[in-house]
């Protein structure tokens, strides 16, 4: 089989990557280990920077979410006896959206199936070959048969326990583990707020976010290592109550049916370079950060928007200028969202060093009354332009 640009993985940066080359007159052929059905049931990150809304807009993959989707002005900012309301859109005229990576997902398999593109699940013992020169892919699929893909170009997009980031030599690699876990929770229950609250307390950060009218989305900090078997129903909602500050101000936290337990460890990630040879990175094959700042996805849109326009120039035009300047250019994005996702993370998550929680709490009195402390943070979290 031979095909301009083999990607290594079909989430949402390996979809859009072959949508977006497909627009660009681009052919490509995507492979993912995991069953279709796997991977468009991973329950991931929910919410959309602006940019990354005008991107899939500009595809052509904007109109289910502008129907759907539901579009937050900004956050509430919150520590016991306090919350102030930050609006993104008065602060820096952009808006963030709620919209599952699962509607994501949904949205580019349907436009691939549309377009009749070619993608093979269930795949197993994916080799990358001659990278440097006449690259090729060779793999197992599903019935058991061995095959080939010759391409001009390999994308990685399989993440960061896939085999495109191994085969970068040499690579040289970044990394922060936090000593404290995520434990997620969707629950069958409308949300108790009308935009995400990011709540600091003395024991520990929560969060408050929501998947739809009907499914919120609640996290609590956690230790490393914490089994979310042993927390009962009633003792998340009770440590979810203390933390979001039911009662205050008259405010209630609105429990439900819990249908989803699961623990997320925190670490930043980053690898550079995102290219060698003929192979690029995008996405969790090249970085990884903490969810606080709501930028994995987003991150991964950025990375494809950047590396698309570099293939095609590079296949189509016969212009290597985009395609050698990827790495560097998307790596300054990465850098700064990295740095973001870590701020926001150091700033909510307690230690138990009451010196360390002082000066949480200065920051985030000085976030919530400075309207240049209040820009910096909406301007980061709304997203900056894709291409920095």
């Amino acid at each position: 089989m031979r095909t301009q640009v083999a990607i290594i993985g079909a989430g949402p940066a390996g979809l859009l990557l072959s949508h977006l080359l497909a627009q660009g007159g681009v052919e490509s052929v995507v492979l993912e280990t995991r069953s279709e059905e796997y991977v468009a049931a991973r329950i991931r990150a929910g919410i959309l920077e602006h940019s990354s809304v005008e991107l899939l807009e500009a595809a052509g993959l904007g109109a289910r979410l502008r129907a759907e989707g539901d579009e937050h002005r900004g956050i509430y900012l919150q520590w016991p006896g306090e919350r102030h309301h930050l609006d993104f859109v008065n602060l820096t005229g952009r808006s963030v959206w709620v919209y599952g990576q699962t509607e994501v997902q949904k949205d580019l398999i349907a436009a691939r199936r549309a377009a009749g593109q070619e993608i093979h699940y269930e795949v197993s013992d994916v080799g990358l070959h001659d990278i440097e020169g006449s690259p090729y892919v060779t793999y197992t699929d599903k019935n058991g048969q061995s095959a080939r893909i010759d391409a001009l170009a390999v994308a990685g997009c399989d993440g960061s326990f896939g085999v495109s980031r191994k085969a970068v030599p040499a690579a040289k690699t970044f990394e922060r583990v936090y000593p404290y876990s995520w434990f997620g929770i969707l629950a069958d229950v409308a949300p108790s707020t009308d935009e995400l609250i990011y709540a600091w307390h003395p024991d520990g950060f929560a969060l408050h976010s929501m998947r739809s009218a009907t499914v919120s989305r609640l996290y609590l900090q956690v230790p490393n290592g914490t089994d979310p078997q042993t927390w009962s129903d009633d003792q998340i909602w009770d440590a979810l109550a203390t933390r979001l500050g039911h009662g205050q101000n008259g405010w209630k936290l609105n429990p439900g049916p819990i249908t989803d337990k699961s623990v997320l460890p925190m670490r930043s990630y980053v690898q550079t370079p995102m290219r060698h040879g003929n192979l690029f990175l995008a996405g969790d094959a090249a970085h990884i950060v903490p969810p606080t700042g709501a930028k994995g996805l987003n991150l991964a849109i950025a990375d494809v928007a950047l590396l698309s326009k570099a293939l095609v120039a590079r296949i189509a035009e016969k212009d290597d200028r985009p395609a050698d300047a990827y790495s560097e250019t998307a790596q300054r994005r990465v850098w700064r969202c990295t740095h973001f996702s870590w701020w926001m993370t150091t700033m909510l998550h307690t230690s138990g060093d009451p010196f360390d929680a002082e000066l949480q709490l200065s920051q985030l009195r000085w976030v919530a009354s400075s309207e240049a402390g209040a820009t910096g943070l909406a301007e980061n979290y709304a997203g900056l332009p894709i291409f920095i």
